[in-house]
């Protein structure tokens, strides 16, 4: 008697090297049903912002041509997801369900009712480890409690061993006797119903294939620049890794690998205490956080802070947002945002200082914008940057440490290369006026603004604010 059906459910993890769930369902010798379901309603709040659904729509088609090129296919369903795995099982008579976990709240919850629904009635249901080196719930501080401080957090990892060398991809894949019905991609609408993602398209590669081109490439010079170049936005020295990893298009096991491999043959020792491997130790921290502290992505780890004064300021918010607040960095970071769907991560802290501690707005609204523009958008580890910008999370950053982004500019783009890419107003204002173009002698720049706020004022506001906090919470 033939061996059932397995079903293989993708969510963040597409690729077929390193697919842990994949190689389960080939081990059970029957059938593999590779399927998508999208079910965005199910990770409200956080369902997926606009820039993410254009990179999945585009991961998803690179997705299909690799099954194909097995043999295989992929099914494409609308959700609900518990709905759409239980008609798939019933139409190919599949006896076991597999997927790769995540860590978001909204998710987590779901998938415990799915497995239980789904156990109950005979299926076989399996998670498996596919988006981090470790567990959330395996890495713990000498009380057996989670870590809320990063440096303590990475040495336990480091300190747990070898990282298992990655799966192989499959050669070949068992295929069902009838393939059950699949909509097209253009079903789902992923892709933006306005034209504003031409930007995106003329920088991004998606796709594993693109993933594993990006490392190799980056991992062939990580070791000799990258601890200086990652804060110059005006260069190429970050790996641009981010939204491959969050798509699942690589896999942290592979890219460990990897890096390892051209360390070893560079002769370079303690490579996984470098700069980068750090990067990827972050990674790994955010999602420690997200897991054990679920509340975070809507309020701040640390409740005192709850008690905050905010100001409203909707239209410092729209400036912020459209990249018009009058200070360079600022706004070539936002402009960069909205037409890449990425942002470097040395002006992403700029832009995150200006819209908290400058225009005191909350880090929720921008956390928001970020969630909807940013391609790399991740829970886990856009939550730990804006609590760690706002001073109120884990391992955050003081609060009275306020980025000017008038010497942040001059520092890390010293020759507004990258600000004059971004804000071609300011093409032929000369290099020691460019991150602050209202002191130059001739007057404000035709076609920018001046700046929305005074930062010395506004860096006053904020640690006033701050130190009233801390005396209410000493008084209590």
């Amino acid at each position: 008697m033939p061996t059932a059906p397995s079903i293989v459910w993708f969510r963040l993890d597409l690729r077929l090297t390193d697919h842990a769930a994949m190689h389960a369902a080939m081990a059970q010798g029957g059938p593999v049903i590779p399927v998508f379901i999208w079910s965005p309603q199910e990770e409200s709040p956080w369902a997926p912002g606009g820039a993410s659904k254009w990179w999945l729509h585009h991961s998803l088609a690179k997705l299909e041509q690799a099954l194909r090129r097995l043999g295989s296919r992929l099914i494409l369903r609308q959700g609900p997801a518990l709905a759409a795995l239980q008609s798939l099982a019933q139409e190919t008579g599949a006896a076991a369900v597999f997927w790769s976990r995540r860590y978001e709240p909204a998710v987590i919850k779901r998938d415990q009712h799915i497995k239980e629904t789904l156990r109950n009635a005979g299926l076989q249901v399996e998670s498996t480890k596919a988006a981090l080196l470790h567990e959330p719930w395996e890495i713990k501080n000498q009380s057996g409690k989670s870590f809320q401080v990063f440096t303590p957090y990475w040495k336990n990892c480091l300190a747990q061993g070898e990282i298992a060398a990655p799966l192989p991809s499959p050669k070949a894949l068992a295929i069902p006797a009838k393939w059950p019905t699949s909509l097209p991609l253009e079903a789902l609408e992923l892709l933006p119903k306005i034209i504003w993602d031409g930007g995106m398209a003329s920088v991004w590669n998606v796709g594993a294939a693109a993933a594993h081109q990006r490392t190799e490439s980056f991992a062939a010079e990580a070791w000799t620049h990258y601890g200086e170049e990652r804060n110059r936005p005006d260069h190429a020295g970050t790996s641009r890794l981010s939204p491959h990893l969050h798509f699942g298009e690589i896999s942290p096991r592979e890219l460990w690998w990897k890096l390892r491999a051209r360390a070893e043959q560079a002769g370079i020792v303690g490579w996984e205490k470098s700069q980068f491997v750090s990067e990827i130790g972050w990674r790994e921290f955010s999602h420690h956080l997200l897991y054990h502290f679920p509340h975070t992505p809507d309020a701040p780890l640390r409740a005192e802070w709850n008690a905050f004064p905010c100001a409203e300021n909707s239209d410092g918010l729209r400036a912020w947002s459209r990249g018009l607040t009058g200070y360079p960095i600022v706004d070539a970071g936002m402009r960069e945002l909205w037409t890449t769907g990425w942002m470097h991560n040395r002006v992403r802290m700029i832009v995150a200082s200006f819209l908290v501690k400058d225009l005191f707005l909350p880090w929720q609204e921008g956390a928001k914008w970020f969630w909807d523009t940013l391609v790399d958008a991740d829970l886990a580890a856009n939550t730990l940057g804006w609590q760690w910008t706002a001073g109120c999370g884990a391992d955050a950053a003081p609060y009275f440490r306020v980025f000017n982004p008038i010497s942040q500019g001059a520092k890390f783009d010293p020759q507004g290369d990258y600000v004059r890419k971004w804000i071609p107003e300011l093409k032929s204002v000369p290099n020691e006026f460019v991150h602050a173009p209202w002191t130059r002698p001739s007057g404000k720049v035709t076609g920018y603004p001046g700046p929305i706020v005074d930062h010395a004022q506004a860096r006053e506001r904020a640690l006033a604010a701050y130190a009233a906090l801390r005396a209410e919470l000493k008084a209590r």
